[in-house]
């Protein structure tokens, strides 16, 4: 799921890893149904009707996790959010990276701030940005 480390960085590439989530998160949509979904979180219908189709890249993360915390067994919203960013931040210790690195050598419009913002939940993240992320530093300690 969104807090699960990505086991074989080389293997696969962001898209690909947020094609993993936007799978997973369908798959909850789908077996809760929309309606259920938008009634036991604080997701919109428009942004469930969304990840349920598939296309989820702009979701928010706190929207993607508030729907994970649906499927069977899964931790709250808030433990969620906390494995995603401790898992970022611990990569990041890791793989020895700063937030200015990454900016400069992701391929997106973020700085090392807005990406400190978003890492710490200062800022909102999209699903798509969280993939891009993940992998990067994901890619880096190995």
């Amino acid at each position: 799921m969104l807090y699960d480390d990505v086991e074989d960085p080389a293997a696969t590439s962001p898209a690909e890893l947020r094609a993993d989530y936007e799978a997973e998160l369908a798959g909850v949509v789908e077996t809760r149904g929309i309606d259920a979904v938008v009634e036991e979180t604080d997701v919109d219908r428009e942004t469930v009707a969304k990840i349920a189709d598939g296309d989820a890249g702009d979701v928010r993360l706190e929207d993607a996790a508030a729907v994970a915390t649906l499927a069977d067994e899964a931790p709250p919203k808030d433990a969620i959010l906390a494995e995603v960013r401790d898992t970022l931040l611990m990569g990041m210790t890791t793989a020895v990276l700063d937030v200015d690195t990454i900016g400069a050598e992701i391929d997106a419009d973020l700085d090392g701030k807005q990406i400190q913002q978003k890492i710490e939940g200062r800022a909102p993240m999209t699903l798509d940005e969280y993939a891009l992320l993940h992998h990067f530093i994901a890619s880096r300690q190995r």
